[in-house]
């Protein structure tokens, strides 16, 4: 049997509640010092962002250059940059998932979950 008349710890949830936030804001922080890869063009534009989705670099070979066709080169950088955007992604479901479950599983606004 429960005590308290089978009513739940107030002051338990709270401080369950409590360490979920401490643990979702740490991870958050670990994200956004987290550096993930994405790349095109097998390899002729790579890109780099944060697990939080923060553009931090962007590497062109110089082989991707054609002044005659900017068009392929910008659609290579986009490509990378998605491709290590959806890598971004891929770390936030598996740092921050477990976190938004434990704190009701509606997801967390703003990281695409």
């Amino acid at each position: 049997m429960i005590p308290g008349g089978g009513q739940p710890n107030m002051q338990q949830i709270l401080q369950q509640a409590q360490k979920m936030q401490q643990d979702l804001a740490r991870a958050q922080e670990e994200l956004a010092r987290t550096e993930v890869d994405g790349q095109a063009g097998g390899g002729l534009v790579k890109a780099t962002v944060t697990g939080a989705g923060e553009l931090r670099s962007l590497v062109i070979d110089p082989k991707a250059v054609d002044p005659e066709d900017t068009e392929t080169l910008a659609d290579l950088v986009v490509a990378a940059v998605q491709a290590a955007n959806e890598n971004a992604q891929a770390l936030q479901q598996a740092k921050l998932g477990p976190l938004a479950q434990g704190l009701g599983g509606g997801g967390i606004p703003g990281l695409g979950f």
